[in-house]
């Protein structure tokens, strides 16, 4: 009996340890991202075939700095004007980009409190998330356009879950589906499905769905959301995590799929991707993704 009662500093460490281990491994979803590896290796020969595939892309343009733009956030692509078009927030404007990373033109925002997405939903037309206002705003561009004045367009807001600065982080639209995906940034990671925004038909009476999917949120073994991206050839979604350092790409049931790191050595990168905030594919398959202050990226699949 006493020898069970001695006191013994090596057990208690070792389950202090342990203890710590699986806190960490929880934080940071080792586990999930353990168990997604086994079966991209059991599956990846099927999911190769059907997806994006981001496990074989290489990038080609690394950390080529934006000239005179700092405090990038998003990124969408626009298929008519062969553009990206992103945002920052100090100052709050928007930046459209050619599919090189140059600055093509900035267009000033008004009454934005801290515009952090943009996404393409139609010629000419945008919308905006306002993070901290959880609000999304629906905008027309065009080879005018030099200010932006919220108060001029159709808005809609959204009180759901509020965090001050953990808000909307990212917007994908779905043409085909007419629906809009905006991600929740942390705490927790979220992504809402919203049906009937932006009002497109003014004939017909407004009609606002708000849909989520736990069970595919609790799949996503990431610990935050910085950006969405819809590919419409596989109908699947890229979810970027700044924190996790990845590209996650969801097949249409909201299972991952495939991956892309963004740590040094991996996809051909020399250095570690250090803010990622916002992803974009185009018409040809190829990954655009930014990050902070103002680095640009280009991300193609190997032949």
């Amino acid at each position: 009996m006493r020898r069970l009662l001695t006191f013994n500093p090596w057990l208690y460490l070792l389950c202090f340890v342990l203890l710590v281990g699986a806190v960490l491994g929880q934080q940071y979803r080792v586990f999930e991202r353990v168990w997604f590896s086994v079966q991209e290796w059991r599956h990846g020969a099927q999911w190769r075939e059907q997806s994006l595939w981001l496990s074989d892309y290489r990038v080609v343009i690394e950390a080529k700095p934006i000239a005179d733009i700092s405090d990038v956030s998003a990124l969408t692509y626009d298929p008519d004007r062969r553009s990206l078009f992103s945002v920052t927030n100090k100052p709050a404007k928007v930046i459209e980009l050619s599919l090189e990373g140059d600055l093509k033109r900035t267009i000033d925002l008004e009454g934005f409190g801290d515009p952090e997405a943009i996404e393409y939903v139609a010629p000419g037309t945008y919308v905006i998330a306002d993070e901290r206002e959880q609000r999304l705003v629906k905008v027309r561009i065009d080879d005018a356009t030099r200010v932006l004045d919220a108060a001029d367009f159709q808005q809609l807001s959204l009180g759901i879950g509020r965090n001050g600065n953990k808000g909307f982080e990212g917007l994908a639209f779905d043409a085909a589906n007419q629906r809009l995906q905006v991600a929740k940034e942390r705490d927790p990671v979220r992504i809402f499905e919203v049906l009937g925004f932006p009002h497109v038909d003014e004939s017909k009476p407004l009609a606002l769905q708000v849909n989520t999917d736990p069970k595919r949120d609790a799949r996503l073994f990431v610990r935050d959301l910085s950006s969405l991206d819809f590919d419409a050839a596989t109908g699947h979604l890229l979810a970027l995590s700044d924190e996790s350092r990845l590209v996650i790409e969801l097949n249409a049931e909201g299972k991952p799929i495939s991956t892309l790191s963004l740590l040094r050595g991996q996809h051909g990168l020399k250095r570690g991707v250090p803010q990622a905030e916002g992803v974009a594919t185009d018409d040809e398959g190829t990954l655009y993704l930014i990050s902070e202050p103002n680095l640009f990226y280009v991300f193609r699949k190997a032949q």
